[in-house]
C-alpha cells in the first residue's frame, strides 16, 4: 500500500556549472539506485551534447528509495535545465515540487540565475534548502558566500548544508535534510489531475510524458483528456525512472513518473498541461499553463541546394522532441531554407549542432532576429524576417527584457557603460554583500541576443552574470537597413536597427562585403540604405585587361578608340552581370 507520508519531491535549482547534475549523481550513488558497474558521470543526461557541454537541456524525473533508520522513503527528484533560455521548463518542473535544492558554488558566489530560480520556487510556495557545494576547491570562500546565502535567504547558518558534490563529503545530510524538511504531498480534490511537466519522443513507443499527480490516480487503460489541447486519449503504460523505465500498476496522489498514450504528436500533450480523467474530469486545470513561444528567430539553409529535403525532415524529427521548435520555407539569395523559431540563442545553438551532429547536414544560420510588433493603417502585423518589414509604417514596438546583473562592485561602471551602450534603462542597483553588486536594467531584446554576453564577460574579466525575463514591449525608433550589391536587394542581410545605430551597421557592413566579395569584370557598388536613403557605400574595383598593349607606337586615336570600346564592353556587362555573393560573406557578415 503506497504512504503519501513517505513520499518526497524535490527538485535541484543553480546557475549554470554550479554541480546540479554532479550532486544528482552523487544521490543515486548513496541511495544506489544505479549498479556500480553501471555508473558514470551526467548519469541523467542522456544527450552526447549535454555531455560535452556539461549542460542539461531536458528536464529528468527519478525516483530513488532512501533506507533510514526510521524506514524507507520514497524520493523523486527533477533535476531541471539552469540557462535562462529553459526557464519555462524549470517553472514547470517547480510546479511539480514541494521542496528545492538551492545549489550555489563556494568558488563563484550567488549568481543571477540563482536568484531567478530561487524567486520561482519562491512563487510556488517550496521549501528552501540552500547547500554550498565545492567545498574542496582550494579557491572556494565559504565564509564570504555563506553570509551571502544567510542575508539572502533570512536563515541560520547552521541551517545551509556544505558539501563536495565531486567527492561525496556532506551528501548523506541532503538527503537527510530532504525527508526532515520538505513537506510531504497533499491532496484537495477526489477528482485526477496530473501535470505535464516535460514531454519527448520515442520512435517506438510514441510520446512519453513526464507527470507530477496531483489528485487521484493514473492506470493503464485509463481514458484521459488533456485540458489545454482538449485531446483524448487511452493510456498504453505508466511507470516511474529509477532511473531505467520501470512500469507500475498505478501511478498515485504526490508520485511522479511517466505515461505512455502512444501519441505521434507532441503537441497533444505539451508542456505544463493537465491531464485529467474523461470519466470524472476535474473542473479546473492546474494553474500555470501557456504555451512555450519562441523568441529569437533566424534562417536555417542548407550549404548544398540538394539538402533542402534532408533538412526539412531533420527539423520535423527534432520538432517531436521539441514542440517549442518552430520552422517554415523561405527563399533568399542564400538558397532555400527555413525560417526557425527559439527559445534563445543556446537553444538556437543546440538545435544547429544537433542538426550537424545527429544529421549529417552542413547549414548556415543568418543573423539571429526577435519578433517585432508593427502599426500599419491601425492593424498590427508580427514581424520576424528584417525582410518582411514594410516600407511604410506608422509604428514599430521591439521586446523589451528585464535584465539582472551581478557583477564585484570594481566592475560596476563597466558594466553601466555596457548597458547604456545597448539602450538600456536603469531600474535599480542593490548590493547582495560587501563585495558583489546586483544591477537591474530594461534592455531591448534585439541588444542582448548577439554579442551581450561575450562583452560583459570580456569587460568584467567573467565575473558578471546575467539573467533576464520577458516585459512586454515598447515603442521605438526602428529603421530597416538594407544591403543592395549591383543595385539588387541582398535578404539575407537585411536588419532592423536603431535609427542612431543605423549608420554604423551600415558601414560596417557595406565594409566587410568590400573585403570578401570577389572582383568581377565590372565595378560592384555596395550599399546600405534605409529606405530610399543611401547612408554607406563602398565599390569592389573591376579587374583592367590592358587592352592597349598590342599597339606598339602609332596614333593615339587607335588607344583611344580600343579603350572607349572597352568602357562600352563594361557598362553593358554590368547591366547583365549577376554577383555571386560567396558562402563566407554570408558569415562574416553575420558576425558583425
Amino acid at each position: 500500500m503506497r504512504n503519501i507520508e513517505r513520499t518526497r519531491n524535490f527538485c535541484i535549482i543553480a546557475h549554470i556549472d554550479h554541480g546540479k547534475s554532479t550532486l544528482a549523481d552523487r544521490l543515486l550513488d548513496v541511495t544506489e539506485a544505479v549498479p556500480e558497474r553501471e555508473r558514470m558521470a551526467q548519469i541523467l543526461d542522456t544527450m552526447d551534447i549535454e555531455r560535452e557541454r556539461g549542460i542539461t537541456i531536458k528536464a529528468q524525473a527519478v525516483r530513488v528509495l532512501y533506507k533510514r533508520d526510521d524506514g524507507d522513503w520514497s524520493l523523486n527528484l527533477i533535476d531541471t535545465p539552469g540557462h535562462v533560455d529553459f526557464a519555462y521548463e524549470v517553472s514547470r518542473a517547480i510546479a511539480a515540487c514541494e521542496g528545492a535544492l538551492l545549489i550555489v558554488d563556494a568558488s563563484q558566489g550567488i549568481q543571477a540565475q540563482t536568484l531567478a530560480n530561487l524567486y520561482l520556487a519562491m512563487e510556488h510556495d517550496l521549501e528552501i534548502i540552500p547547500i554550498l557545494n565545492k567545498i574542496d576547491l582550494p579557491i572556494a570562500d565559504v565564509p564570504a558566500v555563506t553570509e551571502e546565502l544567510v542575508e539572502l535567504l533570512g536563515v541560520d547558518e547552521e541551517d545551509i548544508l556544505k558539501i563536495s558534490a565531486k567527492t561525496g563529503e556532506g551528501v548523506t545530510g541532503v538527503l537527510d535534510a530532504i525527508v526532515d524538511r520538505v513537506p510531504a504531498p497533499i491532496t484537495e480534490h477526489e477528482e485526477t489531475r496530473a501535470l505535464i511537466f516535460d514531454s519527448y519522443y520515442d520512435p517506438y513507443r510514441g510520446v512519453v510524458s513526464l507527470a507530477r499527480i496531483f489528485d487521484g490516480e493514473l492506470k493503464k487503460g485509463d481514458k484521459v483528456r488533456a485540458m489545454g489541447s482538449d485531446e483524448q486519449f487511452e493510456l498504453l503504460e505508466v511507470g516511474c525512472y529509477s532511473p531505467k523505465p520501470t512500469a507500475l500498476p498505478t501511478l498515485g496522489t504526490g508520485e511522479v513518473g511517466y505515461v505512455i498514450a502512444g501519441l505521434k504528436d507532441i503537441e497533444a500533450l505539451r508542456v505544463g498541461d493537465t491531464v485529467t480523467r474523461v470519466e470524472r474530469p476535474a473542473k479546473e486545470p492546474l494553474p500555470g499553463y501557456a504555451e512555450a513561444l519562441p523568441t529569437v528567430f533566424s534562417g536555417l539553409y542548407p550549404t548544398e541546394g540538394d539538402d533542402f529535403e534532408r533538412l526539412r525532415d531533420a527539423l520535423s524529427k527534432l520538432q517531436l522532441n521539441d514542440a517549442s521548435l518552430f520552422f517554415e520555407p523561405e527563399n533568399s539569395r542564400m538558397g532555400f531554407g527555413f525560417r526557425c523559431g527559439f527559445l534563445g540563442l543556446l537553444h538556437m545553438e543546440i538545435i544547429q549542432e544537433r542538426l550537424e551532429r545527429e544529421f549529417d547536414l552542413d547549414l548556415i544560420a543568418s543573423s539571429p532576429s526577435v519578433k517585432y510588433q508593427v502599426i500599419v493603417d491601425g492593424e498590427m502585423v508580427e514581424v520576424t524576417n528584417p525582410s518582411d518589414l514594410p516600407e511604410i509604417f506608422d509604428e514599430i514596438r521591439e521586446p523589451i527584457v528585464r535584465a539582472t546583473i551581478i557583477c564585484p562592485k570594481e566592475y560596476v561602471g563597466a558594466v553601466m557603460g555596457l548597458c547604456h551602450e545597448k539602450r538600456g534603462v536603469s531600474v535599480g542597483m542593490e548590493y547582495i554583500s560587501t563585495r558583489r553588486v546586483q544591477l537591474t536594467y530594461d534592455l531591448p531584446l534585439a541588444e542582448i541576443i548577439t554579442d551581450f554576453f561575450d562583452a560583459l564577460k570580456s569587460r568584467t574579466k567573467g565575473y558578471a552574470s546575467y539573467d533576464y525575463e520577458p516585459r512586454g514591449y515598447e515603442t521605438s525608433d526602428l529603421v530597416k537597413v538594407e544591403v543592395l550589391v549591383s543595385g539588387d536587394p541582398v535578404d539575407a542581410l537585411s536588419i532592423i536597427a536603431h535609427r542612431e545605430k543605423a549608420y554604423n551597421r551600415g558601414r560596417a557592413l557595406t565594409e566587410k562585403l568590400k573585403e570578401l566579395i570577389p572582383r568581377q569584370q565590372f565595378e560592384v557598388p555596395i550599399q546600405a540604405a534605409t529606405g530610399k536613403r543611401i547612408i554607406a557605400r563602398e565599390t569592389v574595383r573591376a579587374y583592367r585587361k590592358d587592352v592597349i598593349a598590342k599597339c606598339y607606337g602609332g596614333d593615339i586615336t587607335r588607344k583611344k578608340k580600343l579603350l572607349e570600346q572597352q568602357k562600352k564592353g563594361k557598362r553593358r556587362m554590368k547591366q547583365v552581370g549577376r554577383v555571386e555573393i560567396p558562402q563566407e560573406a554570408f558569415l562574416a557578415a553575420l558576425r558583425i
